[in-house]
Parts: C-alpha cells; structure tokens; sequence
C-alpha cells in the first residue's frame, strides 16, 4: 500500500457562513415543526381520549412492531457475577 502525506483541509470565512446559514435554516424548521406538533397534540389528545385508545412510547410501539418481548431481569450482585463471592 503506498504512503501519501495527509491532506490538509483549510476551514474558510465562507463556510463559516454556510454552515451558520444552515444551522439557523434547519433549527427554524424544527421549531415550526415544534409548534405545529404541539398546536396538533391538543387536537389529536382530545381525538386519542375520545376514542378511548392507550398512548404508547415510541419504544413500547417498536417493541409491538418487531415482536420483542423485553422481560424483567433479576436484580442482585449474583444477577452479574453468578456465584462469586466478594
């Protein structure tokens, strides 16, 4: 395999810029989106209520969808270190 020096990447004013611009650009999205999902949360909370339906974690909703059942483990040192004695 042949060697070759590093290549030196130069951080300049513009992409300074760009990356401010863009970084501004995509928290004002997330914030419209923000208040957009909590303008329809009160909409869609009086919805779920009437229904009458559960509200699950977005875990609990990939659990049901993969089919995993997570069980409770048993607590204790002996849980993590078999019969070891300290």
């Amino acid at each position: 395999m042949l060697r070759r020096k590093p290549t030196r990447l130069e951080l300049k004013l513009d992409d300074i810029e760009e990356f401010e611009s863009v970084r501004k650009e995509l928290e004002s999205r997330r914030k419209q989106r923000d208040e957009a999902e909590v303008a329809a949360g009160g909409e869609e909370a009086a919805a779920i209520g009437a229904l009458g339906t559960e509200h699950k974690s977005r875990e609990q909703l990939i659990n049901d969808r993969i089919g995993y059942k997570p069980q409770p483990k048993a607590g204790g040192r002996t849980a993590h270190f078999g019969t070891f004695e300290f």
